[in-house]
């Protein structure tokens, strides 16, 4: 009975149902397409910070963070591939021999990274490879061939088909120098990583280093990045009673996650703006639809309706036009956020601002999930609700009197 009089309702009142539709739904589908796309920018901009170089997961020696010397390398690279490959969720490792040294060009000298890769294994790892700039990428035959950041490079003053000398120190702490040929310049437009990296191919950078069999880490990719903290602790688990651990991002880039969650909270902040603004127009809305019928509300109550039956008469027909609007704003919100995942949208303008945190491509990807889009309906549907329960309890105070002589 109460339903029927509560649809009867909505169904007379068209204008009002109407606008509240329209109001509702617009919000709606704001809310689920405004996360979705705050949501997948903050992963995008995580997943590009993790696979320009450092990679998900990363087997180090357990002392190698704090110290990084040859004290601390992994010694025996079988004794890490074994654990490797007694871990289930791994879709490929690599080796990685990391040192450093000095670099002299035709102008200047400047010390930097030089680091030992399996080129054809680094393309699954790293953008390296995508990020080349000028030249050619490394190839496992190449010797004493290396590519470099474009910011090294200038420091260098040096160019593709040009010679750098490096001087550093073997593992067995003897000196090791040799001219090198620039073949290719990279640009990952991470500053700090293209003015400090220079990269040859693992075979060749053993010789030089006296390095065969060791690694500075043992990079792995898990066959869903999501599963990167299970993978981890599986690894450690496999390599317990060794020297080695497996961490996996979250530990090695917390600088780039706490940045990214300081921002994440002006997001929100805006987010939660924009709910208190909406609460309030809604609320206020409610108010004079509900205020409005107040003389309605007094016949009602001086033929015998009780204050409860009113209240739930009029949070009946809340709900309904709620389930209604919020449920077409979802088709809408949901669709717009599952458009702009397969074709996230391009920001040409904000090109430079992106690659000073790394990201090559401007792009702003949508994060469509159902959690989302169901998230949205409930946070939207609840304030509806909770915004009728106040002139609802307001217009239940009065006595059917004083409800029909309202003006």
């Amino acid at each position: 009975m109460l339903l029927q009089l509560a649809w009867r309702n909505v169904l007379r009142a068209r204008r009002r149902t109407i606008i509240t539709l329209i109001l509702s739904t617009v919000s709606t589908a704001f809310f689920i397409l405004y996360t979705s796309l705050m949501d997948g920018s903050y992963a995008k901009i995580f997943r590009d910070s993790v696979e320009i170089y450092p990679g998900y997961i990363q087997i180090t020696h357990k002392d190698y963070r704090d110290d990084p010397g040859y004290e601390h390398l992994i010694f025996d690279t079988r004794q890490v591939q074994e654990a490797v490959a007694t871990t289930s969720g791994i879709a490929d490792f690599t080796i990685r021999f990391e040192g450093f040294g000095l670099f002299a060009g035709s102008e200047n000298s400047v010390g930097g990274m030089l680091a030992g890769i399996d080129p054809e294994e680094e393309k699954r790892f790293s953008r390296i490879f995508r990020a080349m700039q000028s030249g050619r990428y490394l190839e496992a035959t190449d010797r004493n061939a290396v590519i470099m950041g474009s910011d090294l490079a200038k420091r260098l003053g040096v160019t593709v088909g040009d010679t750098v000398s490096i001087i550093t120190n073997a593992t067995d702490y003897s000196f090791a120098a040799d001219n090198l040929q620039v073949v290719g310049l990279f640009q990952t437009h991470l500053h700090d990583f293209d003015v400090a990296s220079a990269f040859v191919s693992k075979s060749y950078f053993d010789r030089l280093m006296q390095s065969r069999g060791m690694a500075t880490q043992v990079i792995v990719l898990p066959d869903d990045p999501a599963d990167s903290k299970s993978v981890a602790a599986a690894l450690s688990l496999a390599l317990s009673g060794t020297d080695y651990i497996a961490e996996e991002w979250h530990v090695y880039l917390s600088g780039i996650i706490e940045a990214m969650e300081f921002d994440r909270i002006s997001g929100e902040t805006t987010m939660w703006l924009f709910l208190i603004i909406i609460f309030f127009v809604v609320m206020i809305y409610a108010l004079l639809t509900i205020f409005s019928r107040t003389k309605e509300i007094g016949i009602m109550r001086a033929i015998g309706t009780t204050p409860g039956q009113v209240a739930a008469i009029l949070l009946l027909e809340t709900l309904i036009l709620g389930l209604a609007s919020t449920g077409l704003g979802a088709v809408i919100g949901g669709s717009a956020a599952y458009y702009f995942e397969l074709n996230p949208i391009y920001l040409p303008q904000f090109e430079e601002a992106y690659r000073d945190f790394g990201i090559i491509e401007a792009v702003l990807p949508a994060d469509f999930t159902w959690t989302g889009v169901l998230r949205g309906v409930a946070y939207m549907l609840g304030m509806n609700l909770l915004c009728a329960l106040y002139p609802i309890i307001r217009v239940n105070r009065y006595t059917p009197v004083e409800a029909i002589s309202h003006v």
